[in-house]
This record gives C-alpha cells, structure tokens and sequence, in this order.
C-alpha cells in the first residue's frame, strides 16, 4: 500500500472513530435530561413519607426521641391527647387537635417528646395562645420575644410571637436548646421557666407530672386516664 492511500486510511478512521464519540456523548446527555426530567426515584415508601412521629423512643433522662417512629397522621392517639386536653382545660375540641397536631410537628424538627412540648404549653398557659404574662412572656409556651427575637425573624419577626404554629415551634427551640445546654431534661425545663436555683425542682416536676398524665390519656381510645391524685 502506498504512503499515500495509508494516510488517507488512518484520515478516515479517525473521523469515524469521532463520530461514534459524539453520538455517544449525544445519547448520553439524552439520557441524562431524561432522568432529570422523570425524577429520581423515592427511596422511602409511601406510608413514612406521608407519616408524622408519634410514640417517639425517649432516651433516658432527655426526653428526646432516639429514633422516629412512623404512624398514620392525626390517628387515634392524637385524638385521645386532644381530647383529654380538650376537657381538662376547657377549650374547643377542633382547635385542641390542631395544636396536638403542631406538637407532634415540632417534636419532629427538634427531636423532642411531642408530650413533652404539650405538657409545657399546659403548664405555661393551659393552652391559652393569647396568654401574657407580667414578665412578657406570650402565648401557649410563653416566649419573651425580646430573647428570641433570632428565632422569631425566621417566622415573620416578633409580631408572630402569639400565631399559635410559631409560638409552638419557637418555643420547642428554645427548649431543645435549653435542655442541649443543660445535659439534662430537669435542668433544662428549669432553665425554661427560669428557676435554675430552685432546688426542688418544682417547674420541672410540674411538667413532668402533666407529661405522665398525657401518656396515660394518649393510650386511652377516649383520652380519659385512670385518676391517680387530687389534680385528676
């Protein structure tokens, strides 16, 4: 073979050779946009991904879930709590479930016992979302705003303090912080309530005891419990 006719050979094998480089490419970028455009698959099912946490696992002493715990959204256990709530502090049925709902909403986002959340809003205010306090605290878990003003920008600033979503949720925060900070739930809600010095611990016991109760109504299908002290 000639010198030349070898050139002319080697010429068009390279050209072949990049074509079949650019339609891969080509097909390849195809593919891509398809993928993009189709979406990734879910990789969790259907039932964790349209669930809320109820019946968080509590680690000792914290109060915090170990690990979350998939149920059906608004099932029975929230509406044994809401309706024990409902009755022992007197307020509208309809408007208890959407606070026990919200609870369990931000037990989620803050790894805490959604019982714990309501036993504070309980005690802080018997589920009064208009409550105010001579200090300045407000709302269903009393936030003084003027200490949290942070926390309260990311809903729409201080004027947010008495929407009852943003109370629960701010106040959730500042609890999970305060117990982080503290290392124990005790010392933590005494933090809250802003009676560290108190020895005995009376605020937190309060809580604690409210929390005990609610678990025995959350098991309960009418959210009623078994009496057990003068406060039943």
């Amino acid at each position: 073979m000639r010198l030349v006719d070898l050139k002319d050979v080697v010429r068009k094998g390279g050209e072949a050779l990049v074509a079949v480089v650019r339609n891969g490419l080509a097909g390849f970028g195809v593919l891509v946009l398809l993928f993009l455009a189709i979406g990734a698959p879910n990789p969790w099912p259907a039932e964790a991904t349209a669930a809320s946490v109820q019946n968080p696992v509590v680690q000792e002493g914290l109060g915090v879930p170990a690990q979350p715990v998939f149920v059906e959204t608004g099932g029975a256990r929230q509406r044994a709590l809401a309706a024990y709530l409902s009755r022992k502090y007197r307020v509208s049925g309809d408007a208890t479930e959407g606070l026990v709902v919200e609870a369990f909403h931000a037990g989620r986002r803050t790894g805490l016992d959604p019982l714990l959340i309501l036993a504070v809003m309980a005690v802080e205010s018997s589920l009064n979302p208009i409550a105010e306090s001579e200090y300045g605290a407000k709302g269903l878990m009393q936030v003084v705003p003027r200490f949290h003003l942070d926390k309260l920008a990311y809903h729409g600033g201080e004027g947010s303090v008495l929407d009852p979503r943003t109370n629960i949720r701010v106040g959730a925060e500042i609890l999970r912080d305060y117990i982080q900070r503290a290392g124990d739930l005790r010392t933590g809600l005494q933090m809250y309530a802003g009676a560290v010095e108190d020895a005995a611990s009376q605020y937190a016991q309060r809580v604690l005891a409210e929390k005990s109760r609610l678990g025995q109504a959350a098991s309960s299908p009418t959210g009623r419990r078994v009496a057990t002290g003068p406060d039943a």
